[in-house]
């Protein structure tokens, strides 16, 4: 089946400059504190959630026969790892504005390693894993299409859009390890998506309760901003409806990520920071695309 095959590479891009050192607004997206408090919350998760991907995958390295797939493990790992990175040094900003990012990372690690480590066996840590790449996998897709980050600031759109990019790029790595190595069956797999629909955005929304603290909101600031910002990601049209067929795609028994391509931008993208190394003007042409 042609769509079960990638026919873009797993491009590794390391020691990219986004300029995050620079005089970004505290409100970066918009102007609007749930948008941007939202993509923040996210990024708190990525260097600890990246670590728990490439450690789920690796469980099952030592099987894969497979050279294809082992190479595209390996190229998945680095990806993972240099997105770790550089969100880290963008939660040193959001630390540096007063939001305690050690210990929701302190907080994360317990969750991911110590507790879904400790108690689920490894088919399932690993299942929960392509759980979570097909969700930022399908916000890729969909908030590229929506021009969701059209009015952020340059610098943190070229960050979210190179990520973007690369993670669409290795969308079926786990998924394929989950499948044709460990044998993870239809209803285990089905259970992960279940779990992880309820607990990501759970654990967002309490990370961006703590960043409104952190803005000196007080309750009924917070609360407003909170019903505000729902209305926006769950009302018909808005920031999740439209993806909605996509993330109810992975409930089909033969179901696989490359089922749907890659995103309207990326030929874009690569081209452009093909010949500049610019991700940043790779971001602003990708941007000028319409679907």
């Amino acid at each position: 089946m042609n769509a079960q095959h990638t026919d873009h590479a797993i491009v590794p891009r390391e020691k990219l400059d986004f300029g995050l050192d620079g005089d970004i607004p505290r409100f970066w997206l918009d102007n609007d504190p749930f948008k941007t408090r939202f993509f923040d919350a996210m990024s708190t998760f990525f260097p600890e959630g990246e670590r728990f991907f490439i450690t789920c995958v690796r469980d099952f390295k030592a099987q894969i026969t497979d050279p294809k797939l082992l190479a595209e493990v390996k190229d998945f790992t680095r990806q993972e790892g240099q997105h770790g990175m550089v969100h880290r040094q963008f939660n040193d900003r959001v630390q540096a504005q007063g939001v305690d990012v050690e210990r929701i990372e302190k907080i994360t690690v317990w969750v991911l390693f110590k507790l879904a480590r400790s108690i689920l066996s490894r088919k399932m840590t690993l299942a929960i894993t392509a759980a979570l790449e097909h969700m930022t996998a399908l916000m890729a897709h969909g908030f590229e299409e929506a021009k969701v980050l059209e009015r952020a600031d340059r610098r943190v759109r070229a960050m979210y859009t190179w990520h973007s990019i690369e993670e669409v790029e290795h969308k079926a790595v786990a998924f394929d390890v989950m499948q044709k190595v460990a044998g993870v069956g239809y209803f285990q797999r089905i259970l992960a998506l279940i779990i992880t629909t309820i607990g990501f955005p759970i654990g967002t929304f309490i990370v961006i309760n703590r960043m409104f603290k952190a803005d000196g909101f007080g309750f009924f600031k917070r609360a407003g901003l909170m019903l505000k910002g729902l209305w926006w990601m769950y009302k018909p049209g808005g920031l999740y409806m439209p993806i909605l067929g996509h993330f109810m795609a992975y409930f089909k028994p033969g179901f696989h990520p490359w089922e749907i391509g890659q995103m309207s931008g990326y030929t874009t993208w690569l081209d452009t920071f093909n010949r500049t190394g610019d991700p940043i003007a790779a971001s602003d042409a990708a941007l000028m695309v319409r679907a």
